[in-house]
């Protein structure tokens, strides 16, 4: 009888320690998104600052999953910008918290979706999907073997109260829907399973965000509906000829990342996923059409290249340099300085404007860069702006005698109407 008993704790004690060993094969945290709240409501009974901020540090960061703690890093979030984003937004965070309360709904069907992914692409690694509440500077990230979502962006849509917001977020919220949520988190657990190589082309960019969307629709099973895709769809020749011209340039403007200054942003999500669509339709071999897709290195141009050509997106051949140079002749130049003093080597130190003249009407946004001087040779006091019909850009100087300046009018921000970055356009000159 003691041999049995000996016998049975043995067996109980080693399963036991076996189950204490097994790894954590959860998907899916939702956690995050409970404690932030409870911390919401512990704020609203006091109006002590700094009794708010420790709430919120105690309840919610300390508190904290791994991924909270990861996207905190990611974005430079604390308890001290949470407490003063609840004050700044009261209507927004009323109107958003039913949303970020209900991803624990959505569980399952993500956890199916990533299932069925798993069956697409056997070499997944896992990867872990944590829901926190951020501090509206991200939807969602990924990092390692972590997707890092900010529900209070992810679950907006058009019903939330945007109006204390920004025009970027007021773009994101209006363009978004619920029904799409799962969508879009399995798109972001494709992502880590991605090369993280620096993708520059215009080309690479936009087939790195489409390949997501397409696995992801592959994994839910359910048509992809966001309103890039739905515009997309009925515009598709349209965005097709244009992306054509620009896709071998490293200009996002049209694009990507876009939603603070576009009526339809991210058209690029569209047009990489019609190309991975196209790729895998007339591929024999479905699973090994999936793998391409999910292993295409996008820092590699040649390899994106070809991507492309297999695909047969386009079916006319493509020549690389010639739509490079009729993108070229679609952007806008600095026409000449007033005064011209590029290049001059006699320019008064007395001179406290300059006009810089562009060959078209620009957009609003600017953006000049030190010259090779470095800061140290950098003539810029401050900015005019823009004239009345956005040719002309006037900036302020403050010059000395007897000193070499120089800087830059870059495309980063510089942009025509039509959404072309300008050419760069270096300025150098010497005063007396």
């Amino acid at each position: 009888m003691k041999t049995r008993n000996l016998f049975l704790f043995f067996m109980l004690y080693t399963a036991l320690c076996s189950r204490a060993q097994q790894p954590d094969h959860k998907k899916v945290y939702t956690s995050d998104i409970d404690h932030f709240w409870q911390a919401f409501d512990s704020i609203a009974t006091t109006t002590d600052t700094l009794k708010q901020v420790d709430m919120m540090q105690r309840i919610y960061v300390d508190q904290g999953t791994p991924g909270l703690k990861a996207f905190m890093k990611a974005r430079d979030y604390n308890a001290e910008l949470w407490v003063k984003l609840i004050h700044r937004y009261p209507k927004f965070w009323k109107s958003i918290r039913s949303n970020t309360l209900s991803v624990k709904e959505q569980v399952p069907a993500i956890n199916k979706s990533i299932d069925n992914f798993v069956k697409l692409y056997p070499q997944a690694k896992p990867a872990k999907m944590y829901f926190t509440v951020g501090g509206l500077r991200s939807g969602g990230t990924t990092t390692d073997d972590m997707v890092l979502i900010g529900a209070e962006i992810a679950t907006a849509d058009e019903h939330t109260d945007a109006s204390e917001l920004n025009d970027w977020l007021k773009n994101v919220f209006k363009n978004q829907s619920g029904a799409n949520l799962v969508a879009l988190n399995v798109h972001e657990y494709v992502h880590t399973q991605q090369k993280m190589s620096d993708a520059e082309l215009l080309l690479a960019q936009t087939i790195k965000e489409g390949s997501a969307d397409f696995v992801a629709e592959l994994a839910t099973k359910i048509p992809n509906n966001s309103a890039y895709m739905v515009y997309g769809r009925a515009h598709e020749q349209e965005l097709k000829d244009k992306f054509r011209i620009e896709m071998f340039s490293t200009s996002t403007r049209n694009w990507l990342y876009n939603g603070s200054d576009n009526p339809h942003p991210d058209l690029g999500y569209f047009m990489g996923y019609v190309i991975c669509k196209a790729y895998y339709q007339h591929q024999t071999d479905k699973k090994k059409a999936v793998k391409d897709i999910l292993e295409l290195n996008y820092g590699d141009e040649k390899q994106v290249e070809d991507f492309l050509e297999r695909s047969q997106y386009y079916q006319q051949p493509i020549n690389k340099q010639e739509l490079i140079d009729a993108y070229e002749k679609l952007q806008p130049i600095v026409t000449i300085l007033s005064p011209d003093i590029n290049g001059k080597k006699e320019v008064s130190a007395s001179l406290t404007e300059l006009t810089i003249n562009f060959s078209e009407p620009m957009a609003k946004g600017y953006s000049i860069s030190f010259g090779e001087g470095g800061k140290e040779h950098f003539p810029l006091s401050g900015v005019i702006g823009f004239s009345e019909d956005k040719r002309s850009f006037i900036v302020k100087m403050a010059l000395q005698p007897g000193k070499i300046y120089d800087f830059i009018i870059t495309g980063r921000s510089f942009s025509s109407q039509a959404g072309y970055p300008l050419k760069s356009y270096t300025i150098h000159f010497e005063t007396h």
